[in-house]
């Protein structure tokens, strides 16, 4: 689906939300109340600007008040990679961005994410991982890190690493994989309107972040889970 039939098919009423420079900001009504909603369009890079121009949309609606929920789009490139973006802080930029979708949720604004094209690298942790629950339309293609790149950190040939990915979903990028580590709660049915499964969502959000016991129910994250409980007794000892 592209922007444009997504936003109609979530607001069949219409909706304030706009597009420039391939950032996504706005409002629309959903299920009586107000929707807020940010993200990337068009495969867009994510620079210094876009994280803090997405950055002061979502504390905006944290300063408004009440509890709007918050919808981040996601088609994105990776982060822009640029020297002048590097030396301007472009990993703080992006940090902040992720902490401003936390503090939102934190404070009230339930906290969505839908990717529908591309997403990779700090651009995707940024927003769509900075999420309470991420949801995606069929052939959405989103990686923390793509084989190729991985080859060249790790220094492993790229076909021992594709081998790899074959029976480790978690290590592996493409929708179907994130699906089943878990960082991908569902899938929506582009057919039937967004809305109201984008409004049933919010409705059922869970209460805190449970990708990691998503990721070991579908057989993805096998051990992430228990290690994080472990984690979490240790600091109540």
């Amino acid at each position: 689906m592209t922007l444009a039939e997504i936003l109609a098919s979530l607001f069949p009423e219409g909706h304030s939300v706009s597009l420039a420079d391939g950032l996504i900001t706005g409002r629309g009504p959903l299920d009586g109340r107000d929707l807020s909603v940010v993200g990337v369009d068009g495969d867009t890079p994510l620079g210094i600007e876009g994280a803090l121009t997405l950055s002061a949309a979502v504390l905006a609606t944290v300063r408004a008040g009440g509890a709007a929920p918050i919808l981040v789009l996601v088609d994105s490139d990776s982060q822009r990679m640029s020297r002048r973006d590097e030396l301007l802080g472009l990993n703080e930029c992006l940090a902040h961005l992720a902490k401003a979708l936390l503090l939102a949720d934190a404070q009230g604004h339930p906290t969505i994410g839908l990717i529908y094209g591309h997403s990779a690298a700090g651009a995707f942790i940024a927003t769509a991982l900075a999420t309470r629950v991420l949801v995606a339309l069929p052939g959405a293609n989103p990686s923390v890190m793509d084989l190729p790149s991985v080859a060249r950190v790790t220094k492993l040939p790229l076909e021992k690493l594709e081998a790899m990915a074959k029976s480790t979903p978690v290590f592996a990028p493409g929708l179907d994989n994130m699906v089943q580590a878990g960082a991908v709660q569902a899938v929506l049915d582009p057919v039937q309107p967004l809305g109201p499964q984008i409004a049933a969502l919010i409705t059922d959000l869970p209460r805190q972040d449970d990708r990691d016991a998503l990721g070991k129910a579908r057989g993805g994250r096998p051990v992430a889970h228990d290690i994080a409980a472990r984690v979490v007794e240790a600091a109540r000892a």
